[in-house]
């Protein structure tokens, strides 16, 4: 059996790992049985290689298997982004699920602290009073009893405590980057993705579809988001009926308004959570906008509706009529009863 320094250097040679080789590799990456330096050696060269889908697909197969999971119900959708993307804008997948969760669909949300905002989706949850630190089993409660779960991912991912010394040290984007949006401990099917880099779209979507994903988006926009933009157009990767197409989207071809990304544009936890309350509360402005056609896309991925119109429409409504509020509200009195 090949060791880590054997992986290393058939990278440095310019050799694919396999999808085995690269499981291998990250299991013992993410046992702990490797040193920092060579954690470090091993990244570094992926990167300066460049990351193949076959490495990426073994990664993500040895995370999962080393990962706290629950069984979340058939069509559930997670909304995550890679973060990074370095927009500093408001928390736009967090409040897309929790409109989506008021149309009645389950959203078991993955995430974590800040990455390249100032506010990551636990930072704002915080700021909202919801209980974030939840057993997996509570998780699975809040899920069934309101639609949506906020799954921390330091809770699930024991394993990444291997491999933070080293990214923290070597301040580069690696694979780790874009694992996490894979690596969903509800082992759910169906995915609205951001990317900070338009390159990991296809990557990512192939991998999904690999493992057994259902239906996928993965997204980055030509204003640099890792959402849906609407103040530019944005390449989609699409995964559905197991094929994979890419296409640009143009929000200005639906019932959206434009707007320059400056109007959407965070600050810190506190900030952000006023700002998510507005919108739930019916206040209307850029930062809804791009709230409702993330929340159509994710409804199209769900296989709630058919077209983005229809999506918009749905989106609206959970706000107009409350259900996104109560949903939130429903969210902090049952997380803050359970452990």
């Amino acid at each position: 059996m090949m060791e880590i320094i054997d992986y290393i250097e058939k990278i440095s040679d310019g050799l694919i790992l396999s999808e085995d080789e690269s499981y291998h590799a990250f299991s013992i990456i993410m046992s702990g049985e490797c040193t920092e330096s060579q954690i470090s050696g091993f990244l570094l060269s992926l990167k300066t290689r460049g990351e193949a889908i076959t490495e990426i697909i073994g990664a993500v197969r040895a995370i999962r298997e080393k990962m706290v999971t629950i069984d979340t119900p058939e069509g559930t959708i997670d909304i995550v982004g890679t973060g990074g993307d370095g927009m500093k804008t408001l928390n736009i997948s967090t409040a897309a699920s929790i409109v989506v969760a008021g149309q009645n669909v389950k959203v078991a949300k993955h995430g974590n602290r800040s990455v390249s905002s100032l506010s990551g989706s636990s930072d704002i949850l915080n700021e909202l009073n919801i209980n974030i630190n939840l057993s997996p089993e509570s998780s699975l409660k809040c899920l069934n009893e309101t639609n949506i779960c906020f799954l921390f991912a330091p809770l699930y991912h024991n394993s990444f405590k291997y491999v933070a010394k080293t990214r923290s040290e070597i301040k580069i984007r690696t694979i780790f980057n874009i694992l996490g949006p894979l690596c969903n401990p509800g082992n759910v099917k169906m995915h609205l993705l951001g990317s900070y880099n338009k390159k990991w779209l296809t990557p990512m979507i192939k991998t999904l579809q690999k493992l057994g994903s259902q239906s996928a988006w993965a997204v980055h926009s030509m204003d640099g988001l890792d959402e849906i933009s609407i103040s530019d157009k944005t390449y989609i990767t699409k995964l559905s009926n197991n094929e994979i197409n890419e296409s640009i989207f143009d929000c200005s071809q639906y019932k959206t308004k434009g707007s320059p990304i400056s109007r959407i544009i965070g600050n810190d936890s506190k900030y952000n959570a006023k700002e998510l309350l507005k919108i739930l509360n019916g206040e209307k402005n850029a930062y809804r906008e791009v709230v409702v056609l993330n929340s159509a896309a994710a409804f199209v991925v769900a296989q709630s509706c058919k077209t983005i119109n229809e999506g918009i429409d749905m989106a609206e409504e959970s706000i107009d009529k409350g259900n996104a509020i109560k949903v939130l509200n429903k969210l902090e009195t049952i997380s803050n009863k359970l452990k």
